[in-house]
């Protein structure tokens, strides 16, 4: 799947570090919040992808970093509540995992509805994930509540894209990236939003490197497929001044197995190989 960049637009790439890719790290003593987004500045990041508390957010200020939020919505009383919470501490890009596995669709279109509204009211921005035990887990959920989003709002669903989700629960090969994860484009651009966590077939988190400086296969496939990602969205009718997004590297929830490299590192590299895979987007690569 090939997509051309639209070669007038300039757009900037946001990249946001999450602290969860610094949890227990270093094992011998773990930094503390400061000495985290202290590193985090120092690796080259524009920001930090976090649920935000003021201290979060005083520490970010004083380090000039963006802030980039997220949380779980187990239920829409719950998901409006941390909603205004991060709008009252002056984050405007909100991930949400909306709802549960089970959640029939049309409640979850009722409450990314709402919750799409009282963002509006709030003046910020939210984008629903697609993520495992949620409402957007499989491709086949996530396609019909866009769909049902959009007959009940008239207006595109918009999206936090992790394809870490939908390429494991399809065993989707290399080959087939693009031609299976990309199969909504109009969602794509319309989003300002990417997690981009390396994944293979088979997990949802793969190593960066092999220990030596050197990307592992798996992660070469994977950036590939970044690349084909920012293409797809330069590509867009109307290309937004920006984009967030966040190497969605961790330490919890089985994602970071016991044999791997800690995770923060990896993400630092992963860094340097989204914007290396942003600029080959831009040049039409």
């Amino acid at each position: 799947m090939n997509f051309l960049p639209v070669p007038a637009a300039s757009p900037r790439l946001v990249v946001c570090a999450a602290t969860w890719s610094l949890a227990g790290h270093p094992r011998s003593r773990p930094w503390g919040l400061e000495r985290q987004l202290t590193e985090i500045r120092a690796a080259g990041f524009d920001g930090v992808c976090s649920y935000v508390t003021p201290e979060l957010r005083a520490a970010a200020d004083r380090l000039g970093l963006a802030l980039m939020s997220g949380f779980d919505a187990p239920t829409l009383p719950v998901g409006l509540e941390r909603l205004r919470v991060q709008a009252g501490l002056g984050v405007h890009y909100i991930n949400i995992q909306l709802l549960r596995h089970d959640t029939p669709l049309g409640p979850a279109t009722r409450a990314a509805a709402r919750l799409a509204r009282e963002a509006e009211r709030l003046g910020v921005a939210v984008h629903f994930e697609t993520h495992r035990d949620t409402a957007t887990e499989t491709p086949e959920k996530f396609t019909a509540l866009a769909q049902a989003f959009r007959r009940a709002t008239g207006q595109l669903l918009p999206v936090t894209w992790d394809h870490s989700h939908f390429a494991v629960s399809k065993h989707v090969q290399a080959p087939d990236y693009a031609a299976r994860l990309l199969a909504w484009p109009a969602l794509i651009q319309a989003s300002r939003m990417f997690h981009l966590r390396p994944f293979n077939s088979q997990h949802c988190q793969i190593p960066v490197t092999d220990g030596r400086g050197r990307l592992t296969p798996e992660a070469g496939d994977y950036f590939r497929f970044v690349r084909q990602l920012f293409a797809c969205w330069r590509a867009g009718p109307a290309v937004p001044s920006e984009l967030w997004v966040c190497p969605e590297l961790g330490m919890s929830h089985g994602y970071h197995l016991s044999t791997d490299r800690p995770a923060w590192p990896e993400a630092v590299r992963a860094r340097r190989e989204i914007l290396a895979a942003w600029r080959a987007a831009g040049r039409g690569a």
